[in-house]
């Protein structure tokens, strides 16, 4: 039984060792700041640092790019949605903050994709409370590096997956919400601990453990090699378990 057990352990090690191999998707860098360099480029065309949009206010950062046919359209839907539900004031307690990862694209793409939102987010505050910008190549890299933000060009096209990321005004990653779809109160929570500094753990930790990415489907779908290896692991102890501490029959005379 000993051997069965050290077996499961083995593969249970070898799946633990295979999640975490990079991949698409996000690598949560909790506690870290991002540079103080980075520049990108708002709707008018202009050159800024991200860090002097950030210092206002806690911000809302998330990467996008403007002609995704995918995941990126559910996910600022899933932004406007929060927005509107939100008990807080969009540009006077937080900011959102939209980049494109696809340094082809121009800021007067980010400038349409603002202009569609705008009509659509029912709260004041859309002008200076939801921020669009483009980047260069360096920056993108930059940026998506220390926000542990990872993608995969494919085609025209990128395989990406969607989440939040927040950031305190001095530029330390805070929380990370993934998916498309925010609860208001968990939104709100996690607004609050970047205005205050506080880092906190990902709610959705283990179903990203048991979940993994479909770059076809655009989706999250359940791993069962990942679930199947723990519920060996946990059935092997056990029973290991029960065989270590029951007690053995003696044999009478």
């Amino acid at each position: 039984m000993k051997k069965i057990f050290a077996a499961c352990l083995l593969a249970f090690c070898t799946l633990l060792l295979h999640a975490n191999e990079q991949k698409i998707g996000i690598n949560e860098k909790l506690g870290l700041y991002l540079p103080q360099d980075v520049s990108i480029i708002n709707v008018d065309g202009d050159t800024v640092l991200l860090s002097s949009i950030i210092k206002a206010k806690p911000t809302v950062l998330n990467f996008v790019y403007y002609r995704c046919p995918g995941v990126c359209t559910p996910l600022m839907d899933g932004i406007t949605e929060v927005i509107n539900l939100s008990d807080m004031q969009l540009g006077d307690e937080y900011q959102i903050v939209t980049i494109s990862f696809d340094y082809t694209e121009s800021h007067q793409l980010a400038l349409k994709k603002r202009n569609n939102y705008s009509m659509i987010v029912k709260k004041d505050g859309m002008q200076d409370g939801w921020l669009f910008f483009t980047a260069d190549s360096t920056n993108v890299s930059k940026l998506t590096n220390a926000t542990g933000f990872s993608y995969k060009k494919t085609g025209n096209d990128f395989i990406h997956t969607a989440g939040l990321i927040l950031i305190s005004p001095d530029g330390k990653i805070t929380r990370y919400l993934n998916g498309t779809y925010f609860l208001p109160f968990e939104f709100k929570l996690a607004v609050i601990e970047a205005s205050k500094g506080i880092p906190g753990p990902t709610v959705n930790r283990i179903l990203q453990f048991c979940y993994s990415y479909d770059p076809a489907g655009q989706t999250y779908v359940l791993n069962i090699t990942k679930v199947a290896g723990i519920l060996i692991i946990i059935i092997a102890g056990l029973v290991l378990l029960v065989l270590t501490i029951k007690p053995k029959r003696t044999v009478k005379t």
